[in-house]
């Protein structure tokens, strides 16, 4: 399996002031949208996230986001070393993701940016 790249997660009490700093640390500007009642800012290599509590609690277990070419590629391989997969493959705002726990507890979301079918 191919991995393309890797986008940190980080939950932030206040959003515009995090996106203010990360756009100048990763010289970029934010991609914006919602989910889930969470606002999301992508800057770079960051992933921001901000929103009620409950949310945030689930979303902070994802050590990191690993950018695949192919979502079913990663479970097919993930499976076969000994993770296991505990949601998805699902259709996402640009792709379908993956959440897969590692043998040593480690939580990862794989993602794609090809269409469901």
């Amino acid at each position: 399996m191919e991995i393309l790249g890797a986008t940190l997660r980080i939950c932030v009490e206040d959003l515009e002031s995090s996106v203010a700093f990360y756009e100048r640390l990763a010289g970029g500007t934010a991609q914006r949208f919602e989910r889930e009642g969470v606002s999301v800012a992508a800057v770079g290599c960051f992933l921001l996230m901000s929103g009620p509590e409950r949310e945030l609690e689930i979303l902070r277990k994802v050590s990191a986001t690993i950018a695949v070419p192919d979502v079913d590629e990663a479970y097919a391989v993930l499976n076969a070393s000994g993770a296991r997969v505990i949601a998805g493959p699902l259709p996402t705002l640009v792709g379908r993701n993956l959440i897969a726990v590692h043998p040593d507890g480690t939580v990862f979301e794989y993602a794609d940016r090809r269409p469901a079918t």
